[in-house]
């Protein structure tokens, strides 16, 4: 099989570790390079949740490939940042390279129960060392006993895998990092929490015509789910330090070796927590983040309200944040909610999407004065140069099996519209 590459040039990329260092030829490379290169708009793109550099690469690929065509008199540049996250391999991703059909109805799909053998080297990859945590998992998932221990024991490998303690998540809005605090599914009764994670599978699904077993079975799946939902918040926490102490201090550099570049910044998923968290780092003198663009963003929904980690943080930008969002995105309405809940809280999974809502569900909340357009009105008449703006992207991003649904069914040109739309780029 042919190594993907991205073919829009100059393209450049950035690779950095779960502590947010970069890999420093390719970051100095970029830095000599950009201004040499006659770089006017400078377009960075990181990934959510792709486990290795074949996944990120294509993403990339495909993003940017409609864009020269779209601003065919700009001094482009193009940059992927890839870092050390994972997805689950058995997870459904749509196929954009087969003829879209949103009418077409979608097949059932039974949610997963085992570790498939690409998710257990994803596991590891990502968790270093966790090869015997990794088995274990493995083995109950596959064996589901019927013991009464068996749920506390899974919780507890589970916890041990992700190396998570309640403090350290990574916080959104204040509260969350209180040990007091912890999101349930790594606190409370672990089989009563995987026997939400089932209901709400069983909802998603249910649309398709398939529903969950009963009892053990059951249970067992939403301990798949569980798992999973673990994994992306550790994904979560490494996100934010990439951004925060890789991203943005990067980006410092970037603005005092070529002072004449715009950038503009694009993530999906946790990577939009990332290029996010990467304006915390942004020095004070920086002013040369044009614009941020975030796709279906896994992070609050007031991540940059009063509350909220980032609150104000998109003055540090000299034009708009732009969050787009769609309601076909499952893994967000549903799943992110309830695994990002805090414990004592017994709303069910239908009240939680409120108070533990994802960016890339519903848009940016609790800000004054910030806009929401559809799709067609952001294409038609552009966005705001300044201030929160929250784009309806359900047009095109509704594709996708569940749990995830259309979470990243982000490839399209009307996106890269947005992107630059959003950047003022001169077409």
């Amino acid at each position: 099989m042919a190594v993907p590459e991205v073919h829009v040039r100059p393209y450049w990329e950035l690779v950095f570790d779960a502590d947010g260092d970069p890999e420093p030829g390719r970051r100095d490379r970029l830095l000599r390079e950009v201004r040499e290169r006659g770089v006017r708009d400078l377009i960075l793109l990181t990934h959510g949740w792709n486990n290795d550099r074949d996944m990120a690469v294509r993403l990339f690929d495909r993003f940017f490939a409609p864009i020269p065509s779209l601003a065919p008199g700009a001094a482009l540049g193009y940059a992927g940042l890839r870092w050390p996250s994972m997805r689950f391999t058995d997870e459904e991703i749509p196929d954009f390279d087969r003829a879209r059909a949103a009418s077409a109805p979608a097949a059932p799909v039974a949610p997963r129960t085992t570790l498939d053998q690409g998710t257990r080297q994803a596991l590891g990859r990502t968790f270093p060392h966790s090869e015997t945590v990794v088995g274990k998992l493995g083995g109950l998932l596959g064996e589901q006993p019927d013991r009464a221990d068996a749920f506390d024991q899974f919780g507890g490998l589970t916890r041990q895998l992700v190396g998570v303690r309640p403090s350290a998540l990574g916080a959104d809005v204040e509260g969350e990092d209180s040990p007091h605090t912890a999101p349930a599914m790594l606190q409370e009764n672990t089989r009563a929490m995987c026997e939400q994670f089932a209901e709400a599978l069983e909802a998603a699904t249910g649309l398709a015509g398939f529903r969950l077993p009963g009892g053990l079975a059951r249970a067992w799946q939403g301990a798949h789910e569980l798992l999973r939902q673990a994994t992306y918040f550790a994904m979560k926490r490494r996100a934010g330090k990439v951004g925060k102490d890789g991203l943005g201090p990067l980006l410092g550099r970037l603005a005092h070796d070529a002072p004449d570049v715009r950038v503009h910044l694009v993530g999906h998923s946790f990577g939009a927590r990332l290029v996010s968290f990467a304006l915390a780092g942004l020095p004070n003198a920086a002013r040369n983040v044009k614009s941020v663009t975030l796709l279906q963003g896994a992070f609050s929904h007031y991540a940059f309200a009063g509350r909220g980690a980032l609150k104000g943080k998109q003055a540090r930008i000299d034009g708009p944040l732009v969050s787009c969002y769609s309601h076909f995105d499952m893994a967000l309405s549903t799943m992110y909610p309830l695994a990002s809940r805090l414990a004592g809280d017994d709303r069910g999974a239908i009240d939680l999407g409120v108070r533990w809502g994802a960016m890339g569900y519903d848009g940016v909340q609790d800000i004054p004065g910030a806009v929401r357009l559809t799709l067609a009105e952001a294409l038609r008449s552009g966005v705001p140069g300044q201030g929160c703006v929250s784009v309806d992207a359900a047009q095109v991003v509704r594709r996708g099996e569940p749990p995830a649904g259309a979470h990243s069914d982000i490839l399209h040109p009307e996106l890269a519209r947005v992107v630059l739309g959003a950047g003022r780029v001169r077409a």
